[in-house]
Parts: C-alpha cells; structure tokens; sequence
C-alpha cells in the first residue's frame, strides 16, 4: 500500500475535515528508476504502473481514483479553483489547486521543489501548491492564498506544511542566480550560504516558509526532510541529473475536505 507520511510539522493540518499525505516514493508498482509508487504521468514510466500508483494514493486518501487531480505545473504564479474532477488531459496549466468541495483531493507533483498544503478547516478549504524557486518567487503561494480567500478562507485561519524538498545543503546555484534573484531585493541574500561549497547553496524550503508569514497564514512549518538526500524514500531530480539518468519519478503530496 502506498505510504503516506503525516510528519509531526504537519500536526496543524491534522484536523477534523481535514485529510492529507506527503506521499513517499515506497508501496507502489513501478520498477527500475522510478522505484515505485511514480506518480508522474509526465515520466516516462509505464502509464499503467502509474495509473494503479495513483489509485493506491487515492485509496489512501478514501476518494475514488478520479477524485484525486492536479494542474499540469509549469512553474509559474497561477492558482486554479477546482469544484468538481478533471480528466488528465483537461487538467489547466497551474502550479496551485484551490477546493472547497468535499470528497476532491487536490494534489502537486515533485521531486526537489517544495509541496505545500494548506487548509483553512473552519472555512472547509484547502490548496496543494508547487512552489519551486520560479514559481515561489513569482508568488504561487500568494496566488494559492488569495484563490482560497475567494472561497471564504481567511489568511489569518490558515495552516500550512511545507514537504519534502531539497535542502540548502544539496541545492548547489550559480553566483548568477543569486545575483538575479535579490535583484531589487538585498534582503533575501540571507537565503543563500557559501558554507557548503565554493558555490553558493539556496534554501528553497525557509524562502518558502517566510514567503507564507509574510502571506499572513497562521502557521507554516517545513518537515525539514531533503529529497535528494534520502533516495530510499524520495524522487529527486538534481540526484537523476547528477547521475545521467534518463528520467526521474515524481512523489506526490494531497489534501482535501471531508
């Protein structure tokens, strides 16, 4: 059976109403690189083995297969408000998916940028979003927020984990991308470190979390468990690229009412 892990950072979204997973790669059908509960209909694994993966999520989560959706991600700033299932192939360019309909789990696939899942359990909303660097600095999860507001959820009310994602340690960048991303900006030197290398590191998942502070959620927390550190349990892309594989498996994180 699949195996999702509610880690005690996420004790906040551990509510009546309210259900959840950061899903690990552990418990599922797929063979070879994308060992084994592959969730990604983007990779190039076989569709079946990913189809009954995410029916074992769904099953889990206790929505029937088609409850359990998703945006195609593009790493952008866009949030989608879902009432009612998608088929795959209708599913819109989005990195956020806002609900408030009970029984539709809503989910994000990755493998080194952070899942976020949010809920506001008075409001009976909730939102998965990718936050990779892009999108994060281009403000998806401000997005995620303001989509769950239209829907009578209050920032003030709302609880957020951070999952699984690359830590600073692993996320080696160029001096470029430091330079273009506190552009305009000093403050957010403070996210990079030349502790780890003679490159600098970024730290995706603290941007992330102040990122929802400064959103004015409740509370947001990061489980702290790196992706590319821990290949018996998480996918990771920069690991597959370091090593010349061809592809790469995607984990998935969900949450949804009811």
């Amino acid at each position: 059976m699949a195996d999702a892990v509610t880690f005690k950072a996420a004790e906040g979204l551990s509510v009546p109403g309210i259900r959840h997973g950061f899903f690990l790669r552990t418990g599922g059908l797929s063979e070879g690189i994308y060992a084994s509960l592959n969730c990604g209909r983007g990779s190039r694994d076989r569709r079946e083995a990913v189809e009954e993966n995410r029916a074992r999520v769904a099953a889990v989560l206790g929505v029937p297969s088609l409850s359990l959706i998703g945006p195609y991600q593009i790493h952008s700033a866009k949030a989608v408000i879902a009432h009612e299932p998608w088929e795959p192939a209708d599913a819109p360019e989005a990195d956020a998916i806002v609900t408030a309909t009970p029984g539709l789990a809503v989910s994000v696939l990755t493998a080194d940028c952070a899942p976020v899942l949010l809920a506001d359990a008075e409001a009976g909303v909730v939102a998965a979003a990718h936050a990779g660097w892009k999108g994060a600095k281009a403000g998806v999860l401000e997005a995620a927020i303001a989509a769950m507001e239209s829907l009578g959820a209050k920032a003030s009310r709302i609880t957020a984990a951070v999952g699984p994602a690359i830590s600073q340690r692993a996320y080696e960048v160029g001096p470029e991308f430091r330079t273009a991303f506190i552009e305009g900006a000093p403050e957010k030197a403070k996210y990079f470190s030349d502790a780890f290398g003679p490159r600098p590191h970024f730290n995706l998942s603290a941007y992330v979390v102040d990122s929802l502070d400064a959103a004015g959620v409740k509370s947001a927390e990061d489980i702290g468990v790196c992706t590319a550190e821990n290949e018996s349990i998480l996918f990771s892309y920069r690991r597959a690229c370091l090593r010349s594989e061809p592809d790469y498996g995607r984990q998935i994180s969900a949450i949804l009412v009811g």
